[in-house]
């Protein structure tokens, strides 16, 4: 289901109907820049939503409900050298080759079970955010918070999808501030009941997800009828 329609006060940046992502283009089924969860995880993320306001926050979304060829077109991009437009955000120090060795890059990935979703903490109100201009100049994902592109995000140590160790939830090399928000972000979703993968701080897996032997393959859309 549409997690909007769950609760509208959630924001969303869906980068991968976009071109500011690891790709540099939209990816294959996502046809509109929609949160899409399974109903449990959805209901279990707006309680979430919940604790997150009454510290100030609110949840941001960046991808959730992951189609089937979405995860083939992230296979083949990286099988095709060349097609590095958004590295020097991304991966500026992983080889592209390396991306899904490394576990940078999962196929399958439970994001196409429904109940998994890539997420980070904003103000609330947030401040805005300027929408990204394809072809600008890109600075590194691991860069300080105000060199890099100016997501509207409280600082997490390093951008949303950036392939590089400082991004493990754990990591020592990310302290003061960024280290809290992490670990508040940690705390508010296992309260709710989601467990996150370490080598992500913003990927979390609802623990009661109802399909967790399904990977679906519809597109990113709303539900027509």
């Amino acid at each position: 289901m549409v997690l909007s329609d769950v609760d509208p006060s959630i924001r969303s940046d869906i980068r991968y109907a976009t071109a500011h992502n690891f790709v540099g283009r939209p990816i294959a089924g996502y046809r509109e820049p929609l949160c899409l969860l399974t109903r449990p995880a959805a209901e279990a993320l707006s309680r979430v939503q919940q604790a997150a306001r009454a510290t100030g926050h609110s949840l941001k979304v960046y991808d959730c409900y992951r189609p089937q060829p979405a995860v083939d077109d992230f296979v083949a991009w990286a099988k095709r050298p060349g097609e590095e437009q958004a590295k020097a955000e991304f991966y500026p120090g992983v080889a592209k080759s390396r991306l899904f060795a490394d576990g940078y890059l999962g196929a399958p990935t439970a994001h196409s079970r429904g109940s998994t979703v890539d997420l980070t903490l904003v103000d609330d109100p947030p401040p805005g955010q300027r929408p990204y201009a394809p072809g600008e100049p890109l600075a590194a994902c691991t860069a300080p918070k105000d060199d890099r592109f100016p997501d509207n995000s409280v600082d997490m140590g390093t951008g949303f999808d950036c392939f590089d160790p400082r991004a493990h939830t754990a990591d020592g090399q990310v302290t003061g501030v960024a280290r809290d928000n992490r670990e508040l972000l940690k705390r508010l979703m296992a309260d709710g009941g989601f467990t996150n993968y370490p080598r992500e701080w913003w990927h979390y897996r609802y623990d009661g997800e109802p399909y967790p032997d399904t990977y679906f393959d519809f597109p990113v859309a709303r539900p027509s009828g």
